[in-house]
């Protein structure tokens, strides 16, 4: 019966051993420290376990190509601006670097970010970028800002100084691309553009314009530009309640202008304007001429230099030495001050005056044998 027990049932017992061996052969293989039962699935799980270095590398280069992707998306947005932006005028100081070019675009929003314009630069090249006005658009592209800055200013100011005609005016225009004298003035006299201050039948504007700086777009019209001069002396004479001074004179308002342009060429500085206006009144009351050297360089197309006999025998409606009164039109656009003088003049009797002084500063008096002793110390100073 031992024996039986033993030897068991044929078949269990190799069995039992098989098994015992299989798992003896694992635990030679695995090395010390195996567990016994692990078997198979011991196998496949260490065949599919990753790395953590590799894994966190993987996750790293996705975000790195999601950032690369993003950068270079945003930076064609950028260079490629967008359409219909509002117009700006970028004013470029003498001596700027593109730096603070750059900068400038970046504060009047023509570039979005100048990071991105400056890369651009880089890429195509910085232009030398000459001071001046420039006409640009907001979220101006790349490509057109970089031209625009190659090509120069092509914005411009242009100042009417008082004294000035609108035969001055117009050579001053004509230095500007695509702008001509002749035409301005043509323009001027034909009566397209007037002023309300003008007489019935009058083409003339002299006088009639605003003083100051005028800022010239590249595609901005000669009419354009009138209409802007018309409006400002109107603003001018507003501020100077012309219609108002002019009527508690007993005169018009042109005639106030008249007398204004008259003031302008003959007081010149602010010391002798308002007194200039009462000489002239003083000559009109009395029915004398006024005889005015600036009237007649004004019918010469003159401004200023010495006046011939040959000047006061040009029977002219603007000599008036030959005629009495004002003249038919003003004779330059007047200064604030001057218009201000013609309908504030000061108190006095005077109905003569000269420079005495190299600061240009007038003497006055009443009678002629005034004026000729005030003539005299003109000259012994130096003076014409």
């Amino acid at each position: 019966m031992p024996d039986e027990y033993i030897g068991g049932v044929p078949g269990d017992a190799g069995a039992f051993n098989d098994a015992a061996r299989t798992d003896e052969d694992h635990r030679h293989r695995a090395g010390p420290g195996a567990v016994l039962g692990a078997g198979v699935a011991g196998r496949v799980t260490g065949a599919i376990r990753r790395h953590p270095l590799r894994s966190a590398l993987g996750a790293l280069g996705v975000v790195v190509i999601g950032i690369l992707a993003w950068s270079v998306a945003w930076y064609e947005g950028q260079v490629s601006g967008a359409s219909g932006g509002a117009r700006t005028v970028v004013t470029v100081v003498r001596g700027s670097s593109m730096s603070e070019v750059a900068t400038r675009l970046g504060s009047q929003r023509v570039v979005t970010s100048t990071l991105a314009f400056r890369i651009y630069l880089v890429l195509h090249g910085t232009p030398v970028v000459r001071p001046g006005g420039y006409l640009l658009h907001r979220h101006e592209a790349f490509a057109a800002l970089r031209s625009a800055l190659v090509a120069g200013p092509d914005v411009f100011g242009v100042s009417v100084p008082a004294g000035f005609t609108v035969d001055e005016t117009a050579s001053r225009l004509e230095q500007l691309p695509g702008h001509d004298a002749s035409a301005f003035v043509s323009l001027a006299n034909s009566g397209a553009v007037r002023s309300p201050w003008q007489v019935p039948g009058s083409t003339n504007l002299d006088g009639l314009l605003g003083t100051g700086t005028y800022i010239v777009l590249p595609d901005e019209s000669d009419k354009t530009l009138l209409v802007q001069m018309v409006e400002r002396f109107d603003t001018q004479a507003e501020q100077a309640s012309l219609a108002q001074g002019a009527a508690s004179l007993g005169i018009t308002p042109y005639q106030a202008v008249i007398v204004a342009s008259i003031v302008q060429k003959e007081g010149v500085y602010s010391q002798n304007l308002a007194k200039v206006a009462r000489v002239i009144y003083n000559r009109l009351a009395r029915g004398m001429d006024l005889q005015m050297d600036s009237t007649v360089l004004y019918s010469e197309h003159r401004d200023g230099g010495p006046v011939t006999s040959a000047d006061l025998a040009l029977d002219t409606p603007y000599n008036t030495y030959l005629h009495s009164g004002l003249t038919p039109t003003p004779i330059c656009f007047p200064s604030a001050a001057s218009l201000r003088a013609a309908l504030a003049p000061a108190a006095g009797n005077w109905l003569y005056f000269v420079v005495v002084s190299k600061d240009g500063t007038e003497a006055f008096s009443d009678t002629l044998a005034g004026q000729v002793a005030n003539e005299q110390l003109a000259k012994s100073r130096g003076l014409p």
